[in-house]
């Protein structure tokens, strides 16, 4: 017989769960991607309380800076510091963002827990956002990953633009492939397939997930980052999920986007993702209400409402408090 744990629904019923439940992990990026674009300036020490309630709802590893010039991203200049805060609390594990080797040294002598690089799947994305074109984002990605593992630093690439990109449009399967399979040389832990520009429909997630799936070895680990930008972003997160991805990108509240991507707005909500998985029959092993909890506070900070919708209806059923 399977050992049973009370605990505590995060879709909103009390109950004793099986622990035989799928596992979805959750990778919180609100710190990272959620934060980078926007208006409103967050101190180091409202970043580092972000972080701490997003990891007090159980949140295993969060997307918390990113090191690149912080001329073009100014929200990320204070990357050192954020991490040089966090990085006693071991409840979860950080990454940092890089796009280079000189991204990497710096994550490298902050001593970041974990870090993810980026290579856009089209050359107009790619430079627009990194200012190289795709063959050369793969070499650094490349470089990064091998230079990760020398460090016996867990490393992650995402491939962004991989549904669809917002200057040269569709973005075709075999040339998402052709990038997966040269980044798999590489041998990173992870690799996510990024709807950066809100492109994504479940066929095509499925389609897309199917195929670079077959191609990763039981090695590397496959995950997925979606926007909302044309409101089907939690759609593709449960067919990714039922496709086998195990690591879902969301963020806090909904908040974030790609500075480089036109018309883009929010991650898929982190309360959102995990009120639907956990209804589907799934685990995350987070606590819903502490996420709206959360996700209260950072409108606060904000001054304005977040777009996610979970934490303005509640979960459901109420229990009785």
């Amino acid at each position: 017989m399977s050992a049973r744990r009370e605990t505590e629904d995060p879709a909103g019923t009390d109950r004793a769960a099986p622990d035989a439940r799928p596992r979805v992990g959750i990778v919180d990026v609100a710190p990272r991607d959620g934060l980078q674009s926007d208006a409103v300036m967050f101190s180091t020490a409202q970043k580092v309380e972000l972080i701490r309630r997003i990891v007090d709802a159980g949140v295993g590893r969060v997307e918390v800076a990113s090191f690149v010039n912080p001329a073009r991203v100014p929200q990320m200049a204070d990357a050192e510091a954020v991490l040089a805060e966090v990085g006693t609390d071991l409840r979860a594990r950080y990454i940092g963002l890089v796009l280079n080797e000189r991204g990497f040294d710096r994550a490298l002598a902050a001593n970041t827990p974990e870090v993810n690089v980026v290579v856009a799947c089209t050359d107009t994305f790619s430079q627009r956002n990194q200012g190289v074109t795709t063959a050369e984002a793969i070499v650094a990605a490349t470089t990064v990953a091998r230079r990760a593992r020398a460090a016996g630093i867990p490393c992650s690439v995402t491939l962004s633009a991989a549904f669809g990109c917002g200057y040269e449009g569709e973005v075709p399967q075999q040339r998402v492939l052709d990038v997966v399979r040269q980044i798999v040389d590489a041998q990173p832990d992870e690799i996510a397939l990024a709807d950066t520009v809100g492109a994504a429909v479940p066929a095509r997630v499925r389609e897309l997930v199917g195929a670079a799936g077959g191609l990763l070895g039981p090695a590397i680990t496959l995950r997925a980052h979606f926007h909302n930008t044309r409101n089907a972003g939690l759609a593709n997160a449960l067919a990714a999920v039922e496709c086998g991805v195990t690591v879902i990108d969301a963020s806090l509240g909904g908040i974030g986007g790609c500075p480089f991507a036109p018309r883009a707005t929010g991650n898929i909500p982190t309360e959102d993702v995990v009120f639907l998985l956990e209804r589907s029959g799934y685990d995350t092993g987070v606590s819903l209400t502490k996420l709206i909890e959360a996700s209260d506070w950072l409108a606060a900070q904000l001054g304005r409402p977040t777009p996610g919708l979970v934490a303005k209806a509640g979960p459901f059923p109420r229990s009785s408090d």
